[in-house]
């Protein structure tokens, strides 16, 4: 074989690599691609498959929406897929579909995937699932029978008590929460840390306010909290929501942070600029990603194998502007007078 010759390496270490095998050193697979690329040659897919009985592609169901959390994470999940020598197959749905992912599933299975990502994040009722292949759910309850189903969190919960325990540090007797639209997991999960942190401090739990993860449904909730009075800190569910609750905040006369602390989640990339500057917890979507495709591809590979277990995505909170000590006076409105 030219590549091999070319490389300086035996055929079956060019097969490994164009496998994407693992047992294959970083000097050794640069030689190969770099032969490869000077002699112009790309990889057969189709006689691959017929050798091996695979493919080398992943399918996944996703929600179709530009939304920052979902659209992330599926970049997370190309990218990890492409560094374990899998292409990317995915098939969209739509919210209100309870059959969208059934029938999603169905297309990938016809184009002969090795394994399928389900990144669904809106429970749309119980709608069993058989896929003769390995799937691998993220941030969802795993509803499939199959050769293997494994799952792998995002970590929403602890992210949620982690934004709730650094206001609570800060000395706020308790923590408001704008929560997101309770059909979504993600929205159920930080609801739960938000409630979890409260329940470990043996502190009041608020009302919650469901928004729709639009910053128009954090204004208005903000408005709701600053008519209450009593409101001093305020954990949302994303941080577009935030945003929209600062600006009615600080539309009633209300300073941020000095009267109400306010954290968001996600850490979306304008959340560094706004004013003030947003406290957030950031999602580790690659991470979960890689970590996902991890179980997955060692699912696929070996399917006589113990599965391993899934490791806790990591916590990361970034504190700016936005948070600070309750009010040692009471709240007041910008521009009175007081403490």
């Amino acid at each position: 074989m030219d590549v091999a010759r070319l490389a300086g390496v035996s055929q079956k270490t060019v097969s490994r690599v164009f496998n994407g095998e693992r047992y294959v050193s970083a000097d050794v697979r640069g030689r190969v691609l770099q032969a490869a690329e000077e002699l112009g040659y790309r990889l057969n897919s189709a006689a691959r498959a017929l050798a091996s009985g695979r493919t080398r592609s992943i399918g996944v169901v996703a929600l179709g929406t530009a939304l920052y959390g979902p659209a992330s994470l599926l970049i997370g999940i190309e990218r990890a897929a492409r560094d374990a020598g899998y292409a990317l197959r995915v098939v969209n749905t739509q919210e209100g579909d309870p059959a969208g992912v059934a029938g999603a599933v169905e297309s990938l299975l016809e184009q002969g995937v090795d394994g399928i990502v389900v990144s669904e994040p809106i429970d749309e009722g119980s709608v069993p699932l058989t896929a003769g292949v390995p799937v691998l759910v993220l941030g969802a309850p795993a509803a499939f029978g199959g050769p293997r189903a494994v799952a792998a969190g995002v970590g929403a919960e602890s992210l949620a008590r982690a934004a709730t325990e650094h206001l609570l540090d800060l000395g706020h007797v308790t923590v408001h929460h704008l929560a997101g639209p309770q059909r979504w997991f993600a929205a159920r999960d930080r609801l739960r840390g938000w409630r979890e942190a409260l329940a470990a401090r043996d502190r009041e739990q608020p009302p919650v306010i469901e928004g729709d993860w639009s910053a128009s449904s954090g204004y208005a909730a903000g408005r709701e909290l600053a008519a209450a009075g009593d409101v001093t800190a305020v954990f949302a569910a994303n941080d577009d929501m935030a945003v929209g609750l600062v600006r009615a905040l600080l539309e009633a006369g209300l300073r941020v942070p000095e009267d109400v602390s306010v954290v968001g989640f996600d850490d979306i990339p304008v959340s560094a600029y706004v004013t003030p500057p947003l406290t957030t917890v950031r999602q580790p979507f690659d991470a979960v990603a890689r970590e996902g495709l991890r179980l997955l591809v060692q699912a696929i590979e070996k399917p006589d194998a113990e599965p391993a277990p899934a490791s806790d995505p990591p916590v990361e909170l970034v504190v700016r502007a936005s948070t600070a000590p309750p009010p040692t006076g009471g709240r007041r409105r910008a521009g009175t007078g007081g403490a």
